[in-house]
């Protein structure tokens, strides 16, 4: 068997694809009108539609149900977090940083669906450094392994070298 994506389900298709667009920035991989799934490989689907192929009119589909988010990682996480707030959604916590450094934000989508954006790991890793940790004390501060922290310091600032 082999898993292929989370589906949501939505009141309406096009708020949903415009909310996930152009404040998400994200791309459609296939559009089916009643479903649409992204490039991140998840789906929104529509609500009526989704209740038919149920065949059970009395089939209650819940909002807010507090048991499921969509995680998305941004490394510029000030800028999005400002997106979102920009468009009018309902925050369920504003930036945070997490116990192990990584700063994230919790939302609701247009349907109540939990939303976490967080900074990647890569980025944690570059803003402690340039912050005057060596990689040890990332590592030990994020629980990450040195060679993902080493890693991330190559990949992202030009020269560096330990």
């Amino acid at each position: 068997m082999k898993y292929v994506c989370p589906l949501i389900v939505v009141k309406d298709v096009q708020v949903s694809r415009e909310f996930y667009e152009n404040v998400m920035g994200q791309k459609v991989k296939f559009d089916f009108g009643e479903n649409i799934q992204f490039e991140g490989d998840f789906s929104i689907h529509d609500k009526n539609h989704y209740r038919k192929l149920i065949e059970n009119e009395s089939f209650r589909i819940s909002s807010r149900p507090h048991n499921f988010e969509l995680y998305f990682e941004e490394d510029d996480i000030e800028n999005a977090v400002s997106r979102v707030k920009e468009s009018g959604m309902e925050f369920v916590h504003d930036l945070r940083e997490q116990p192990w450094g990584q700063r994230v934000a919790r939302f609701y989508d247009p349907d109540g669906h939990i939303i976490e954006i967080g900074e990647s790991m890569e980025s944690v890793a570059v803003r402690f450094f340039r912050k005057g940790m060596s990689v040890e004390e990332i590592s030990r501060r994020t629980s990450l392994p040195t060679d993902f922290v080493e890693l991330a310091l190559m990949q992202r600032i030009p020269g560096w070298k330990e």
